[in-house]
């Protein structure tokens, strides 16, 4: 037994330096055993599973809490940190770690392979303003004004679909100008604010709206455009990729979202039932039961001519809501299930 140590290991609030000075001696003792440096080393570092014996499996000697069941005790121990933590009956009696080293107590903690942290090679941002075919969620889209007095692009938001075909998904806003765009009015990517071309980037014609109402609450500001072609469009948001289904939104969910203006961000979720005034060129409307973001990082989540992006879940890339507003600090969203059932639609 080292000297100075008893029989009943120190716990945290009693721990002397003595025994502290033991337990970084033994640490030091089984360091030099286990960590011993050799030529195959490097291939047993990338191994996928490693073996039992000692010196495949041990990657660190060092001091800290013992853990029985995964809870505390109180003990310091030398920890062997091991690739695998393999239970007793699968590792030979000659390959077992010691219970003890110079009577002092050890613990076993699985940690995996320690590796260099590389610096990641960051995946390019792609341009939602310049012209993309197939046409995909995320991109710059939008209509041409009858009278010739402004040019705009709102954002892609979603391919939708139905009996009837395919569609774009975005605000009503977006495709229909507030609802003052007939039906059958052509859609344009990338909008003819970013460059498009009214003479040779038409990838749809506006088909359903749902109309903004004055005097009442409102649920949606949503509109689908029938693709002129199933191979003009795809349903793989820039940069996010393909949505995977829908689910509700809830109070702390960090969800992420690819739209025409700011492209690629992360937020969280502050509210998912609230009733707010949006300001509109026809006039101020009303809504009901919709869901907050603010941006992470002190970020915005969203800014003008972001207004149509499908926001999604990030951890699930289900969709949960579809972006039509917002302010300086916070963005707002059409609950998705309400957007879908108005426009009798699914995510495509």
């Amino acid at each position: 037994m080292a000297k100075g140590s008893s029989k009943h290991p120190e716990v945290f609030s009693a721990a002397s330096a003595q025994y502290f000075s033991d337990l970084k001696a033994a640490k030091e003792k089984m360091s030099e055993q286990m960590l011993r440096p050799s030529e195959a080393g490097a291939f047993r570092a990338m191994a996928a599973v490693a073996g039992s014996a000692p010196e495949d499996n041990v990657v660190g000697v060092g001091i800290g809490e013992k853990l029985s069941d995964g809870k505390s005790t109180g003990i310091m121990a030398v920890k062997f940190l091991v690739k695998v933590k393999y239970s007793p009956s699968e590792v030979d009696k000659k390959h077992m770690l010691p219970k003890t080293v110079d009577g002092l107590p050890t613990d076993v903690e699985q940690v995996g392979t320690f590796r260099k942290f590389l610096q990641p090679i960051p995946l390019p941002i792609p341009n939602p303003k310049l012209k993309i075919r197939p046409a995909r969620p995320g991109c710059s889209i939008g209509f041409k004004d009858p009278n010739n007095q402004f040019l705009m692009a709102g954002t892609f938001g979603a391919l939708a679909k139905n009996s009837q075909g395919v569609f774009i998904l975005s605000n009503n806003h977006v495709l229909a100008d507030e609802g003052q765009l007939p039906l059958g009015a052509p859609i344009f990517q990338p909008g003819l604010l970013d460059g498009g071309n009214s003479n040779t980037d038409q990838i749809a014609t506006l088909t359903k709206f749902i109309p903004l109402k004055a005097n009442d609450f409102n649920k949606v500001d949503g509109a689908i455009a029938k693709a002129l072609r199933k191979g003009l469009v795809s349903n793989s948001i820039l940069f996010i990729g393909p949505p995977k289904g829908t689910t509700a939104a809830i109070i702390d969910m960090i969800v992420h979202k690819f739209g025409r203006t700011t492209s690629y961000t992360v937020g969280r979720v502050t509210s998912i039932n609230t009733d707010v005034s949006v300001q509109y060129e026809t006039g101020t409307f009303k809504f009901s039961g919709q869901i907050l973001i603010q941006g992470l990082n002190n970020k915005p989540f969203s800014a003008a001519g972001d207004s149509g992006s499908l926001i999604l879940e990030r951890s699930t890339n289900k969709a949960v809501g579809l972006l039509f507003a917002g302010s300086a600090t916070h963005t707002i969203a059409n609950q998705i299930k309400d957007v879908l059932t108005a426009l009798n639609v699914t995510l495509a």
